[in-house]
């Protein structure tokens, strides 16, 4: 769900509504156990050091995953800085470990199964053998910006929870920690950008749908190299494509003022010492390409033309206001590919 202002209350509720009846529908296939485990909560923001888990007991394997773990889709607990933070994890039915993780983070006002549905990461990660987390924020939202706001007075909260998480998959369910990776929707999507910004050595890359860098006083700098993809509509009539240094006022937690979504791209290619770009147009859209210095890794741009603020290929139908999904892009393939081809996996990233 999109970061949205007082004007759009009603198209936000229309938006949740069937999306989270039918993952209750769904009965989270393969969901065999809700466990509860524990982190210690860091210091800084480095990665944070898990404790033991304590699981309730599983019907499809041991505690804490691995390859002998139920696969399908899981609600899982994890304690971060004092507070229980949830998540939903996909376990794939096949493929070699270590795995792949793709940390999937949610849009304003909206929740994992939500983001699930409207991505499909699940069914295509499944074929990659990827383990895909689908975390859920506080207050149904991220603190992507780095100022202090009344619902999150530490700005770093959500980071520490992002650096949990993966330590914590990375040692129940041996994930791949050389192939870790970030992705997002909206406010979803700047936190994935500022898990890349700040993290380089934790994320092997990152993605963001309709999400932009953080600016102003809460902005987020890249802090080294690290393959990013910005897929953007054109016409994105929620958060401009051009950015949105003014964004209206919301009472119940600041809405964050963005750099355009080239100016982002651009922040992550200038800290990856890029040369100049190259634009290509494709059908449907136009990809700008920075290579890295002394990589084959890329940073991307995808503008997809007529595009809302929607996720290109998805079948959910938006809201009124929030402009067409374009079917000329199948975002999650090509965020996934792109996710493959930064590790020398894959091809180009190309849908």
């Amino acid at each position: 769900m999109p970061e949205t202002s007082r004007a759009l209350p009603r198209r936000a509720l229309r938006w949740r509504a069937w999306p989270a009846a039918l993952v209750l529908a769904l009965g989270l296939t393969g969901c065999g156990t809700t466990s509860e485990r524990s982190a210690r909560p860091p210091a800084t923001t480095a990665t944070a050091t898990t404790a033991p888990a304590t699981t309730a007991p599983a019907t499809g394997g041991p505690s804490g995953g691995g390859p002998a773990a139920r696969p399908g889709l899981t609600r899982e607990h994890l304690r971060v800085d004092g507070r229980t933070r949830r998540y939903l994890l996909h376990r794939p039915a096949t493929g070699t470990t270590p795995r792949p993780l793709v940390i999937a983070f949610h849009g304003r006002g909206s929740d994992p199964g939500e983001l699930r549905v409207q991505s499909r990461l699940a069914e295509d990660a499944r074929a990659r053998g990827m383990l895909i987390a689908f975390p859920e924020g506080l207050h149904q939202g991220w603190g992507a910006g780095t100022r202090p706001t009344r619902q999150r007075p530490d700005p770093d909260l959500d980071v520490r929870f992002a650096e949990a998480l993966v330590d914590e998959l990375i040692r129940t369910e041996r994930a791949d920690p050389e192939r870790v990776y970030a992705v997002g929707f909206s406010n979803g999507g700047s936190m994935a950008l500022r898990m890349a910004a700040q993290r380089p050595d934790l994320l092997a890359g990152a993605a963001a749908v309709s999400g932009q860098l953080p600016s102003g006083p809460a902005a987020v700098r890249p802090t080294g190299p690290v393959p990013v993809m910005i897929v953007y509509g054109a016409d994105d009539p929620v958060r401009p494509l051009g950015g949105w240094p003014s964004p209206p006022p919301d009472p119940a937690e600041p809405i964050t003022p963005t750099l355009s979504a080239r100016a982002s791209a651009q922040a992550f290619a200038t800290a990856g010492g890029a040369g100049r770009p190259v634009t290509t147009a494709g059908k449907g859209y136009d990809r700008t390409v920075w290579r890295l210095k002394d990589s084959p890794a890329t940073v991307q741009l995808l503008v997809v033309h007529g595009g809302g603020h929607t996720w290109p290929g998805s079948d959910m139908t938006p809201p009124d206001g929030f402009g067409p999904t374009s079917r000329a892009l199948d975002a999650t393939g090509t965020i996934l590919a792109f996710f493959a081809d930064a590790r020398g996996e894959g091809r180009t990233g190309a849908p």
